[in-house]
């Protein structure tokens, strides 16, 4: 699950469909953020939920190119949790006991990386943890895999509550998995953090 409702205020455009890999001078880009979100997740999942607001127009054919799902935050004034809880429901009406979740504007990490959390996660689930996420050089980064009892506590929760609270909450349902992969605490808010990207070499 792909959570891409903001409205990207600090960026001036729709993280979501920021050039990846950053333009280098005379390149092309291969995709968006969304688009290589969508390719890192389909090989582990069976199906990858983009949770959009009012720039649902926007990101549809992005989705559906990708052979994604397209899933509505009503709300998505609310915030970024609301956006959570959009995405679950809709998980838990597909009958799925387990979500990977990231956000548009995390740049995509390592195939690699996404291995090692699903590994990590059935062996948590044998200890009765709730959730997986990595961690780099003592951060806490994206994207984390979470069970059904996580799902449950983000929905039971008001939607001003934010994911933070709850993990911190039940802290000692969580697993964090040490990788070598600097992408996971990445984070892309402002044009200035785009620039610093590296950039796709010139075809």
């Amino acid at each position: 699950m792909i959570l891409a409702a903001g409205d990207s205020s600090r960026m001036g455009r729709d993280k979501a469909l920021l050039p990846w890999p950053p333009l280098a001078t005379g390149s092309f880009a291969a995709g968006t953020f969304l688009s290589a979100g969508i390719q890192l997740f389909d090989p582990f999942v069976d199906v990858v939920l983009v949770v959009a607001g009012k720039n649902q127009n926007e990101l549809a054919p992005v989705i559906y190119a990708n052979g994604a799902s397209l899933v509505v935050n009503p709300h998505p004034e609310r915030g970024q949790f609301s956006s959570l809880q959009a995405g679950l429901r809709e998980v838990l009406n597909r009958g799925r006991d387990a979500a990977l979740i990231t956000l548009v504007d995390r740049p995509p990490v390592q195939p690699a990386t996404i291995q090692t959390l699903e590994d990590a996660f059935e062996e948590a689930l044998g200890q009765a943890k709730w959730t997986v996420a990595p961690e780099y050089k003592g951060q806490h980064g994206h994207p984390i895999l979470v069970g059904r009892e996580m799902m449950e506590a983000f929905l039971k929760a008001p939607f001003t509550s934010n994911a933070r609270e709850i993990e911190q909450a039940n802290r000692e349902k969580i697993v964090y998995v040490a990788v070598n992969d600097p992408l996971v605490v990445s984070n892309v808010d402002t044009p200035e953090q785009y620039a610093e990207l590296p950039t796709a070499p010139a075809s």
